[in-house]
């Protein structure tokens, strides 16, 4: 059993939808031909790793209505009989109807004991940030600015905080607001940021998060400052390890699942000894449930990282988390950018670039950071990248589920993968990896421009 028999059991299955597992792939992937790579592991199966699960199902109606193509038609929110009052007729009137009602909803979760999710005061929230002073912005992304602070008692006694403030332009930040809320509050896992509470008072709409002191991945990883040390090899698999566990929670323990669709590097931050914590799930979207293979939607993501099928027909599955998670976690091998314009042509794109490297195992090693200067076991950068290339098939059937992703990161770590020392018993003793001679055409994501 190599290290992607694991992946055997799943493919074809899960969100993708339809079509078993067969022998012809649509991308060419490294493969391990006597590496064994065990069963599960206790504490490392799926029922273990999430027997959190959340049945939030009550809530569905609500948070499909928020994100609905049109935000502005009277809603119906928690049951197909509640409908907007009659007064309620301008579309500000509703963005601030179904304000009041996520917030109610919390409210009454938090009462129930299902949530820790607190109301916060405007006043609360500028004093924690001293006012929203400039020096207080940690940085700014499509949702508002984000503001570090310090809840009381202060200067010392309180927990660090990051308030997202929502930009009060348009109606699609009002939408990720709503979602936001609502999956955060419900969904708990040691790989997902945690909300401490929120603020709806007047016009003012904040999310308040626990303040990751490292940033995001991408800070250590794409916007390497000066003077800022490269995460080592151990780390990019730990920090993959965790999101790839984050995925697998929305995926597998929310009934219905959710779908994170805005998977990338900026999005995963950093906590002391870089344990990764998904951020940011205003994009997110509930599954599909029942006998439904998908949930169609407008395509929305980010360029580079999003799955093609859903670039092409916008049928949004779990799979197209899986692909994500495989341009993410192939950024974190080679320290490229998804999509970087600054490198020549024939570069920019990076699964482009990727694909011939692929087929190759002569080739592997031009697929590693040269910022980890050969540090790395060769087995290790074989296996990753074996795991990589089957999350970026292009068929969606083909892609492994998370859980199985998890299993083969897990195996990765524990077996000596996650280490250092390229030059060491890693190298004399190479993955048997065969090539995969088929010719067939590789992943071509142009489409999603």
């Amino acid at each position: 059993m190599g290290i992607l028999c694991c992946f055997q059991s799943h493919a074809g299955g899960g969100g993708g939808g339809g079509g078993g597992g067969g022998s012809h792939h649509d991308q060419a992937v490294p493969s391990s031909s006597d590496r064994s790579l065990p069963e599960r592991r206790p504490g490392m199966d799926r029922s273990s790793r999430n027997n959190n699960s959340v049945d939030y199902s009550n809530l569905v109606t609500l948070v499909n209505e928020i994100v609905a193509d049109s935000g502005t038609r009277p809603a119906t929110l928690i049951n197909p009989s509640h409908h907007l009052p009659k007064a309620v007729t301008t579309s500000d009137d509703a963005v601030s109807y179904r304000h009041r009602r996520v917030a109610e909803e919390i409210l009454k979760m938090g009462k129930a004991g299902k949530v820790t999710a607190r109301a916060f005061t405007y006043a609360e929230l500028s004093e924690a940030t001293g006012g929203f002073r400039p020096e207080s912005q940690l940085g700014e992304g499509g949702f508002g600015p984000v503001y570090r602070g310090r809840l009381p008692p202060r200067p010392s006694g309180g927990p660090e905080v990051a308030v997202k403030q929502l930009d009060r332009n348009g109606m699609q930040g009002t939408r990720e607001f709503l979602v936001e809320a609502l999956m955060l509050s419900l969904l708990k896992h040691p790989n997902l940021v945690t909300l401490l509470g929120f603020c709806t008072d007047a016009d003012n709409r904040m999310l308040v998060y626990e303040y990751m002191p490292l940033g995001s991945l991408e800070d250590h990883l794409l916007d390497l400052p000066p003077g800022r040390a490269p995460l080592d090899w151990a780390t990019r698999m730990r920090v993959a390890q965790g999101a790839a566990r984050g995925l697998e929670y929305l995926h597998d323990a929310a009934r219905p699942p959710v779908i994170y669709r805005d998977f990338k590097a900026s999005n995963i931050l950093l906590d002391v000894g870089f344990e990764a914590r998904l951020s940011d799930f205003g994009l997110a979207k509930v599954g599909p449930s029942g006998d439904k293979s998908h949930v169609s939607t407008r395509v929305m993501g980010t360029y580079g990282y999003c799955a093609p099928e859903y670039a092409l027909t916008g049928k949004l599955t779990t799979m197209s988390d899986v692909y994500s998670f495989g341009v993410v976690f192939l950024e974190m091998i080679t320290g490229r950018r998804a999509i970087d314009t600054t490198r020549p042509p024939d570069q920019h794109n990076l699964v482009l670039w990727a694909g011939p490297r692929f087929k190759d195992k002569r080739r592997f090693a031009e697929m590693a950071d040269p910022m980890l200067q050969g540090d790395y076991p060769t087995k290790g950068l074989h296996q990753a990248l074996a795991i990589a290339a089957m999350c970026l098939q292009e068929d969606a059937t083909m892609r492994p589920g998370m859980s199985d992703v998890v299993t083969a990161l897990d195996y990765l770590t524990v077996a000596g993968g996650g280490g250092g020392g390229g030059g060491g018993a890693a190298d004399d003793d190479p993955a048997d990896l065969d090539t995969n001679d088929d010719e067939q055409q590789q992943t071509d994501d142009d489409a999603q421009a």
